[in-house]
């Protein structure tokens, strides 16, 4: 039977029964599809008797969980949703809501949040977001400021055209840029994932992705629900809580980034009656690189599939991802084309055969049209013949799956020398007392750039750095072995979870 693909997010959330499960949270009351449909379009007539309709941005900061996830779908549905991390300061928010131009922000009700002295002073009407938990999780109310307001001119849910989502590129080398998502692209991109990983009304996802991130809405929320599975929204990642969440939800699958898969790791062996007594039918493992030797532990303390898959913003998360069994899935690889098309070209554009190493460029359904007001960036960011570059170096096998050597802004470029740090991580993390690798590029005053590297040890583990550089002596180049190996508590991340090598030179105070 030929299913008709929805292209927006109002037509998106009719794919569950509406009396099946469609949000829940640990220790809290179902709410349905149907639930969620109803209040989908209150939300959307109450935002256009505010005058806020199709293309209008709000801006949305709340706390994750529950309302954050329905917050997101229902405002979406007819509007622009602008998820921001709560944790930014004043300054950031005034960035972010100025570079938006919000005409909204959503915040919970008792919020202390600076980004509501930001909006006032901004002249952005601000809402306040009651939870109303027992009519089901993430089920709220929205109480508007006491201002007359004329009716939005386009109101009732958007067109597969309008703009969903907007959020920035995160910037690590540049001003952020505003990527705008159609109905159109997040619902292809949900599409692609639920088919990827066949998702049916029997699923249950657990959800601890951070929800101001692509890969948390689209993979952890929509694409699920595209399905009509159920998703347990947690109030964010916390390892300590994992496993009682796990028993509790009973999840058939969870997505999360590498630095999560290794903390939940480091507690599976206390839990092995909960993962035993929940088997789950796949790990999905995406926004950064899986070092293979997590990825082996982790299916062997789970006995489960862990796959690996490839996304970004502006393609609304997903291009390529490992399949389920029977299909092999390979550690080192972010799979198979998973929705867009792939290929790997040269510097000006050209396909390049199976094998050879090049930038990896995309284009599909799931692509966004360009950056917002960036004429520059967008003429840098897509190829004549009509790619998107990814910014990322790799290779596709003749089988045409993906391996990733690198970002093109993070090869390491010693005295002229190329080096990929994700080689180098690897090869330090083969030693027993490393938990976690970053290499990265400092800088040096006669080559250019130098390798260096941090490390976490394994708990209870002791390591000196001559003995970790030694043994990387052995197993590489002399110009690959890093100069400098720091051994760290932990290693600092981004606001979602991801061990960043650009700019890590400062923030470790070596520059």
């Amino acid at each position: 039977m030929a299913e008709t693909a929805a292209t927006t997010l109002h037509a998106l959330i009719q794919a569950g029964a509406a009396d099946a499960t469609a949000l829940s949270s640990p220790g809290g009351v179902p709410l349905t599809f149907g639930q969620l449909r109803a209040l989908t379009d209150r939300t959307i007539a109450a935002l256009n008797a505010q005058g806020i309709g199709r293309g209008d941005r709000v801006g949305i900061v709340l706390d994750n969980g529950p309302e954050m996830a329905a917050a997101f779908i229902a405002i979406a549905a007819g509007a622009t949703s602008a998820p921001l991390n709560p944790a930014y300061k004043a300054d950031e928010f005034t960035f972010y809501l100025n570079d938006l131009n919000a005409k909204l922000l959503v915040v919970a009700e008792g919020s202390e949040t600076p980004a509501v002295a930001v909006a006032e002073k901004l002249g952005v009407p601000v809402v306040r977001l009651q939870p109303t938990p027992d009519q089901g999780a993430g089920s709220f109310t929205l109480t508007f400021p006491d201002t007359a307001a004329t009716p939005a001119i386009d109101g009732g849910p958007a067109d597969p055209d309008d703009i969903a989502l907007v959020l920035h590129t995160s910037g690590t080398t540049s001003r952020p840029k505003i990527v705008p998502l159609k109905q159109s692209n997040v619902c292809a991109s949900a599409r692609n994932i639920r088919q990827t990983l066949a998702f049916t009304a029997a699923d249950r996802g657990l959800n601890i992705m951070p929800l101001f991130h692509i890969h948390g809405l689209i993979a952890g929320i929509l694409a699920p629900l595209s399905g009509g599975s159920q998703v347990s929204c947690t109030p964010g990642f916390n390892a300590l809580k994992f496993f009682g969440w796990m028993g509790e939800v009973r999840p058939t699958w969870y997505t999360a980034v590498p630095t999560m898969h290794q903390a939940i790791l480091g507690r599976a062996a206390r839990n092995k009656e909960v993962i035993a007594a929940n088997p789950l039918r796949f790990i999905r493992s995406s926004s950064s690189s899986m070092p293979p030797q997590v990825m082996k532990e982790i299916e062997d303390v789970f006995g489960a599939p862990l796959l690996e898959a490839y996304g970004m913003t502006e393609a609304a998360h997903q291009m390529a991802s490992n399949p389920l069994p029977p299909r092999p899935h390979h550690a080192g690889s972010v799979g198979l084309a998973a929705g867009p098309e792939i290929a790997i070209v040269d510097e000006d554009g050209e396909p390049l055969p199976a094998g050879e190493t090049g930038e990896i460029v995309i284009r599909g359904d799931n692509v966004m049209a360009g950056y917002e007001n960036n004429d520059k960036a967008n003429s840098e960011a897509f190829t004549r013949q009509g790619w998107f570059r990814t910014g990322d170096q790799g290779t596709l096998s003749p089988e045409g799956y993906l391996a990733i050597t690198g970002r093109l802004k993070e090869i390491i470029n010693r005295g002229g020398e190329k080096i990929s740090p994700r080689e180098v991580d690897e090869i330090l993390m083969d030693h027993p007392a490393v938990s976690q690798c970053v290499t990265f590029a400092m800088p040096h005053d006669k080559l250019g750039e130098e390798v260096c590297a941090a490390i976490v040890l394994r708990e209870g583990q002791s390591l000196m750095e001559k003995d970790l550089r030694s043994f990387a002596a052995e197993r590489l180049a002399a110009f690959k072995v890093p100069a400098k190996i720091l051994i760290l508590d932990e290693i600092p991340k981004g606001a979602t979870g991801k061990l960043q090598r650009i700019g890590l030179a400062q923030k470790l105070g070596l520059v």
